[in-house]
């Protein structure tokens, strides 16, 4: 349960429209307090993160949940384009994904993700992850209090 002052701030970059909503249900049965700002690719995301467009008064995601395989940039340019914005390269970010490949998994840290998961398929299972993700990056990690803005 997020006990903090505000709900935390989560982008979600998901193309799955089933898996967004097993995320929602998950935050919901876990009674997490956050905004889950959802887009459904990589160039979407960078537009969310940057504000521009159509996220021009977007927040700073205080963690972005991150999928690998995703149409028009996938989440590897994704972590390869954030790495190297010091805007933005501090922004935790958990890939989530179906993807158990010991290349995709390397090549994911080498880019500085925070940590990788592999969805699980059963929902108990999903809403256990889900618990874990916002029980350790809102309980137990120190995050930064400075609300950056992006220019």
């Amino acid at each position: 349960m997020n006990t903090g002052v505000r709900p935390a701030e989560i982008l979600l970059v998901e193309d799955n429209a089933d898996d967004v909503e097993l995320m929602r249900i998950s935050f919901d049965r876990n009674r997490f307090a956050a905004n889950l700002h959802v887009v459904t690719n990589g160039e979407d995301c960078m537009d969310f993160l940057k504000r521009q467009g159509e996220w021009s008064a977007a927040p700073r995601p205080d963690l972005l949940l991150l999928d690998l395989n995703m149409p028009r940039m996938d989440g590897r340019e994704v972590l390869e384009q954030i790495v190297h914005d010091p805007k933005l390269c501090d922004i935790p970010i958990v890939v989530l994904t179906t993807s158990t490949a010991d290349p995709d998994i390397s090549a994911a840290y080498k880019l500085r993700c925070s940590s990788y998961i592999v969805k699980p398929v059963d929902f108990e299972q999903f809403t256990r992850v889900v618990r874990g993700i916002t029980d350790y990056w809102f309980s137990l990690v120190v995050l930064p209090t400075s609300r950056h803005t992006a220019e």
